[in-house]
C-alpha cells in the first residue's frame, strides 16, 4: 500500500463513486419492485448492498473516510438485524484495524521525527503493526529501559487526506442517512472536520493522556498507559494487554459485557469531573478489559480474579472535549427534573441553554418523549442495553411520520454541546453492542452535577448562609 494520501485523484474517485453506486442501487431496487418484490424487502436489500460498499471503501482509504467509518460503526446496533448481520464483521473491523503502511515508510517517519539513530531508543521493534486506524498505526516495541511500549506513528499526509475525504463525504452526507437511522451524518462530518487539527497534534494528545494518567494513577477500575516519549507524528506510551471491547462484543460472557459496560460509563462520566476533560472517541477499539493488578492482594491467589474486579484500559486521547467545570450543570438539572416529572422545567432549561430557539414553540411533553433514549436508562436502578431497544428508538426518531422526527428537526444543538452529544450517543451505541446491564444511575449520581436533589438543596443552603452572613466588602461609612 502506498503512503497517505494516495494520489488525490484516486481517493476522490473512490469517494465520488459512492453516490453513483447509491443511485445505481436505487434504480436496481425500482426494477425489483416492478418485478414483484415488496417495497420493504427491496429497501433492505438496497440498504445492505449500500452498506457493504460504503464500509469497504471507508476502510480501504483510512484518513477521513476511515474516521467516519469508525464514528458510524458504533451505531451499528441500531440497524435491523437482517441488514446489520451480514456486514457486522466488516464494520466492526474498522474499530481495530486497517491496511498497514509498509515498514520502510514507518522507518522513514521514525528517522525523521526521532532521529536517524531511532533504533537506539528500542531494544525491540515489531515492523508489523499491532493496530492500524484512521490517521496512524501502532507498533509493539520494547523501550531502551525494558518497558513494553506502543509506538503510534502518524501516516504521512494524514492531515491532507482527512480534510479532503471529509470535504468530499460532506457533499453527499444526506445519502448516508438511511444507513444509520436517527443519526444526522452531516453535522457529524462537520464536527470531525473541526477536530482535525487536534487529532493530528500528538503533543496535545500526550498532554491529555498525562493529565488522565496522573488523575487515575492507582485507580482500581481504570488504567491509563503512561506517556513515554512524544515528538511530532510519533507518540510512545506504555503497552497494555487485555481483551479489546470489540472481542467482548463478539464473544464475551455476560459478566464481561456487564463489567465492561459499567466501567465504560464510569470512566466517561467521571473523567470530566476528575480531569476537566471528556474522552471524545468512545469506539470499542479504544478500550480493553484487563484483569486485576498483580499486586491486588484481595485477588492475588485467584487466576485473573473475578470479572467484577477487572479494570478498563483506555487508549487514544487524540480527541477530547475540554470541560474545566465538568459536564454542564444543565444536563444534570434536566435529568433530575425529568425524573420528577417536571416537563415544563426541563423545557425551560433547554430553551435557556439554546436547545430551543426563541422563535419556536414546542410541546414540553413531546420534548421529553424525543429524549427517551437518554432518559429511560436513568429511570431504573439498572438498565439492560440491547440492540432491540436501540433499534426501536432509532426507528421511532427516523420515521418521517412520527412526532419525534418532526420535533427533532426543530431542536437546535448549541456548539458547546456538539461533542458531548456525540459521545453520549456513541456510548449508548457501544453499550447496546455489548448488550450490557449497567447501573447508569449510580454513575450519574456520583459524577453528574445537579442530578441529585441533594445537590440543589446544598447549594440553596450555601446560598442562604451566604446571604445571612455576607462577606465584608471594602470600607463601611458610619452615618
Amino acid at each position: 500500500m502506498s503512503d497517505l494520501p494516495r494520489k488525490a485523484v484516486t481517493r476522490t474517485a473512490k469517494l465520488a463513486a459512492l453516490p453513483l453506486g447509491f443511485a445505481g442501487r436505487a434504480t436496481w431496487g425500482l426494477g425489483k419492485r416492478i418485478g414483484g418484490k415488496s417495497a420493504e424487502l427491496v429497501a433492505r436489500e438496497v440498504q445492505q448492498r449500500t452498506a457493504d460498499q460504503l464500509f469497504k471503501t471507508l476502510g480501504e482509504l483510512k484518513g477521513g473516510a476511515m474516521k467516519l467509518g469508525q464514528a458510524l460503526s458504533v451505531f451499528e446496533s441500531a440497524l435491523p438485524e437482517e441488514v446489520a448481520g451480514p456486514y457486522r464483521a466488516a464494520l466492526t473491523k474498522l474499530q481495530e484495524a486497517a491496511p498497514p503502511l509498509p515498514a520502510r515508510t514507518v522507518h522513514g517517519v521514525l528517522a525523521e521525527r526521532i532521529g536517524e539513530d531511532w533504533r537506539e531508543y528500542f531494544l525491540e521493534f515489531e515492523d508489523t503493526p499491532a493496530a492500524a486506524a484512521s490517521i496512524g498505526q501502532v507498533h509493539r516495541a520494547v523501550w531502551h529501559d525494558g518497558r513494553e511500549v506502543a509506538v503510534k506513528v502518524q501516516y504521512p499526509g494524514a492531515g491532507e487526506a482527512l480534510l479532503s475525504d471529509l470535504a468530499q463525504l460532506s457533499r453527499f452526507a444526506r445519502l448516508l442517512g438511511p444507513l444509520v437511522p436517527g443519526v444526522d451524518v452531516k453535522p457529524l462530518i462537520k464536527e470531525l472536520r473541526d477536530r482535525v487539527s487536534e487529532e493530528l497534534d500528538y503533543e496535545l494528545e500526550a498532554q491529555a493522556q498525562r493529565e488522565h494518567g496522573a488523575e487515575f494513577a492507582g485507580d482500581p477500575d481504570v488504567v491509563i498507559p503512561q506517556v513515554v516519549h512524544q515528538s511530532d507524528q510519533v507518540l510512545v506510551t506504555e503497552w497494555i494487554d487485555g481483551i479489546p471491547l470489540s472481542e467482548i462484543i463478539a464473544e464475551g460472557t455476560a459478566e464481561q459485557r456487564d463489567r465492561a459496560g459499567q466501567l465504560l460509563a464510569r470512566f466517561l462520566f467521571s473523567g470530566p469531573a476528575r480531569t476537566g476533560l471528556l474522552h471524545a472517541d468512545p469506539h470499542p477499539g479504544n478500550f480493553r478489559l484487563l484483569p486485576p493488578a498483580a499486586d491486588d492482594a484481595e485477588h492475588a491467589e485467584e487466576e485473573d480474579g473475578p470479572v467484577d474486579s477487572w479494570r478498563l484500559g483506555v487508549l487514544d486521547f487524540g480527541t477530547v472535549d475540554r470541560l474545566p467545570g465538568g459536564l454542564p450543570r444543565t444536563i444534570g438539572d434536566s435529568l433530575r427534573l425529568t425524573l420528577e416529572g417536571d416537563a415544563a422545567g426541563v423545557y425551560g432549561l433547554l430553551r435557556a441553554e439554546g436547545f430551543v430557539k426563541e422563535s419556536i414553540d414546542l410541546d414540553p411533553d413531546e420534548v421529553l418523549d424525543y429524549l427517551l433514549p437518554i432518559i429511560e436508562p436513568t429511570q431504573v436502578e439498572e438498565f439492560a442495553f440491547g440492540r432491540g431497544w436501540i433499534r426501536e428508538q432509532a426507528a421511532r426518531i427516523a420515521d418521517p411520520r412520527s412526532p419525534a422526527h418532526q420535533l427533532g428537526r426543530q431542536l437546535n444543538l448549541p456548539p458547546s454541546y456538539v461533542l458531548i452529544h456525540r459521545v453520549t450517543l456513541s456510548t449508548i451505541g457501544v453499550l447496546c453492542q455489548l448488550g450490557a446491564t449497567v447501573r447508569l444511575r449510580d454513575e450519574l449520581e456520583a459524577w453528574l452535577p445537579g442530578f441529585l436533589a441533594e445537590d440543589l438543596e446544598a447549594e440553596e443552603t450555601e446560598y442562604a448562609e451566604g446571604e445571612s452572613e455576607p462577606e465584608p466588602e471594602g470600607e463601611t461609612v458610619e452615618a
